[in-house]
């Protein structure tokens, strides 16, 4: 059976991905912002007794290897040679979206273009001749609405039949003349490579243009592949001197000017047209931006969108929230109920209904604040967010770029720090990317949510919404401090420029949000009844043994038989018994408490009790906030466990919520402090991993653990000492 494959690239925010899904039927998350396809995605579809394998490569502006989406959709295309690239463009931004198709067609790859958004360009009074489009740059052209599914399946076909008619044909690269200045330079350097079969994988003239334009990818390649790098190096520096003595410019503008005069030379003569009505029109889009993207009310708004998803959040969802924990409870009580006294009933009733449950039991909330999150990506509204935030994120040395990262993590609470991580691919400077590497995990991420929930509604039931939102707000105000400081001291460097493309806004689809919705939440769950267990039991086991010395548990049961013997000597005096009820009570509680304490985890939470109580840590707090460094979520899980362990009566002891409220140990100040350590402390471990693939070394992966830690320690330490005063 043949097998056909195609590449799917565009420009972000184009329907690239969403096409993908329409094609695939691949069930991947559609963010209406730059940056959120990092990697290739791979589907196959069956089209007429054949299969098609379609890549979905990141989205990206240009070939010239500035970030890496660039350099992956490039490596690939190059690499692997697919049968044919399917560009993907916004329709009511041709002009703009042509620029990728064009290098494209400089590589001499087979295209198909698919004009996708026609149903907004049509609103906007745009009209399109797709025929003479096609016949002007001799490629397939189709017109798309990727939403729902309009030309899609027909694009698919009219690549695969294109990509067939290609096949046997080498790739021809399009000419496109540079000027008087760089055409002589680019036909001597085109023809030293073609003569020199210099990196000879690539078409010549394409590498000539990349040197000229000055990519460092292709440079670097050139210097490994022989010494005519250093003559193409030097041909580049002598046209690059020239254009800046008599223009006053640089080749890269050059070149960028000249292929857009070549697209306005393609567009003109009618293939676009605007129907004179809608000229002087101002968009909806724009209407709505002069509001919502203004200097001072603008962020007025963003600030009272992101307080109202908190209101909505609780206000709907502890009522089902409720539930969740009725129905652990009653597992709970079922369980300790029917199993007999021992290691196995504390496994079950403690190291799993307890541990899961009080992670399970939040799934309400993030399920509404997941919702809402969808609505505001799916609109298009986040990338207004990262817009209004690039200002202010200039003033602390980072770039306009890192605002996604940080959202991605949980800048709106409910996100993760892992994706965020990765999503710091769209920043071109290294500086910049690390500064965000190592701050994006202060964010309130899904995972850190769960504590923030806890312990809000047992301190601060009357300002929930208050506090969750000025949680949100601290991540983001630590973040950005503590970025001005790295920016100031350890990687020093001059800020980048910031270029976005606000798409237009949508009325998200009920589809469309439900999906997005339901996998993240999934995501939570499927993570608790997986990741969460598996730590829960070891930390139980770590929680339970070793068991207390037969000597101890000898003193205990003493003490218990002769409170026994005096309760019956009571009794038959007809005395009351109730001290003695509750001294016995006494003696199981310190007993079980004493076998907490004296088990593996105990020892160590008791161990830096020294140092930790002063950020008002006891030693229960330190064996879930060092569980918490696997997966922030296991913080719930071993809280809960280790309540319940030291609870003589579990089925009486209520939830977690009762037990820690029951406790005089914790007060409000005690708890902000722990959920400020929680927010700023060492990213999980696979955060961790995310920086140092991204970061490249270990060193700034440590260094986010150890200078996270301690930050959040000493902001614990004042807040606690502050409040206990």
């Amino acid at each position: 059976m043949k097998i056909t494959t195609i590449a799917l690239a565009g420009n972000p925010n184009s329907g690239k991905t969403t096409a993908f899904n329409a094609l695939t039927g691949a069930r991947q998350h559609v963010g209406n912002y730059p940056g959120i396809t990092v990697d290739k995605k791979e589907g196959r579809v069956r089209l007429d007794g054949r299969e098609v394998h379609i890549i979905d490569l990141p989205g990206t502006y240009s070939l010239t290897a500035y970030t890496q989406e660039e350099l992956v959709a490039r490596s690939y295309v190059v690499d692997e040679r697919p049968d044919v690239v399917v560009d993907v463009l916004n329709s009511a931004a041709l002009e703009r979206n042509l620029y990728l198709a064009v290098q494209f067609l400089e590589m001499g790859v087979p295209v198909a273009l698919g004009l996708n958004m026609m149903d907004e360009a049509r609103k906007q009074g745009i009209e399109i001749d797709v025929a003479r489009l096609s016949r002007t740059l001799g490629v397939p052209v189709r017109e798309t609405v990727a939403r729902s599914g309009e030309g899609v399946k027909e694009l698919l076909q009219d690549a695969v039949e294109f990509g067939d008619s290609r096949s046997k044909q080498p790739w021809t690269p399009l000419e496109i003349s540079y000027g008087a200045d760089i055409d002589p330079v680019l036909r001597a350097m085109t023809a030293r490579i073609e003569s020199e079969k210099f990196l000879d994988k690539y078409p010549a003239r394409w590498v000539a243009i990349k040197y000229i334009e000055g990519d460092e990818e292709m440079m670097r390649l050139g210097r490994d592949a022989g010494p005519l790098a250093l003559e193409l190096e030097a041909q580049v520096k002598e046209v690059a001197d020239h254009l800046q003595s008599t223009l006053n410019t640089y080749p890269e503008a050059v070149i960028a000017d000249y292929r857009y005069g070549f697209i306005a030379s393609v567009l003109r003569d009618g293939v676009v047209k605007r129907r004179d009505e809608m000229t002087d029109r101002i968009q909806f889009s724009d209407r709505l931006d002069k509001v919502l993207t203004h200097q001072l009310f603008g962020p007025l708004i963003m600030l009272g969108l992101l307080y109202l998803i908190y209101e909505i959040t609780f206000a709907i969802g502890e009522i089902p929230m409720g539930w969740v924990e009725e129905m652990f409870g009653w597992l709970n009580e079922t369980a300790s109920a029917a199993l007999p006294d021992g290691l196995l009933k504390s496994l079950i009733v403690s190291g799993i209904i307890d541990g899961v449950g009080g992670v399970m039991g939040f799934v309400p909330l993030i399920l509404f604040m997941f919702l809402q999150i969808a609505f505001l990506e799916d609109s298009g509204y986040m990338a207004r967010i990262a817009y209004m935030l690039d200002r202010v994120f200039r003033m602390f040395g980072l770039h306009g770029c890192s605002v996604m990262p940080f959202i991605v993590s949980g800048g709106i609470a409910g996100g993760c720090a892992v994706p965020g991580v990765m999503a710091t691919r769209t920043l071109r400077s290294r500086k910049e990317k690390l500064a965000t590497l190592i701050t994006a995990p202060f964010m309130a991420c899904g995972a850190k949510v769960p504590v923030f929930i806890l312990f809000v509604g047992i301190f601060f039931a009357d300002n929930e919404a208050a506090v969750m939102f000025s949680l949100t707000l601290g991540g983001w105000v630590a973040a950005l401090l503590v970025a001005r400081l790295l920016r100031s001291t350890l990687i020093k460097g001059e800020s980048t420029p910031f270029v976005m493309e606000l798409p237009p806004y949508r009325i998200p689809t009920l589809r469309g949000l439900l999906i997005h919705t339901w996998e993240r939440t999934w995501q939570y769950i499927k993570k608790a009844g997986t990741v969460i267990l598996a730590i829960s039991i070891l930390l139980w086991v770590a929680m339970t043994f070793p068991e207390l010395p037969d000597t101890q548990v000898a003193q205990f049961e003493s003490q218990r038989q002769l409170i026994t013997g005096q309760m019956e000597a009571a009794e038959a005096e007809g005395h009351d018994v109730a001290p003695m009820e509750e001294a016995l009570a006494a003696v199981d509680a310190e007993e079980a408490m004493a076998g907490l304490r004296y088990s593996a985890a105990g020892r160590v939470g008791t161990a830096i009790e020294s140092v930790t109580s002063v950020a008002g840590f006891d030693w229960r707090t330190n064996i879930a906030l060092v569980g918490g460094i696997a997966a922030k979520e296991v913080i719930v899980s071993t809280l809960g466990t280790a309540y319940s362990l030291g609870e003589v009566d579990p089925e009486e002891s209520g939830s977690l919520a009762e037990r820690i409220a029951n406790d005089p140990s914790w007060n409000p100040a005690r708890a902000l402090a722990l959920m400020l350590f929680v927010l700023l402390y060492a990213p999980c471990f696979v955060a961790v991993v995310a920086i140092k693939q991204e970061a490249g070394s270990w060193g700034w992966a440590g260094f986010s653990v150890v200078f996270n830690t301690i930050l959040a320690f000493a902001v614990a330490t004042v807040v606690y000492q502050i409040g206990s005063l």
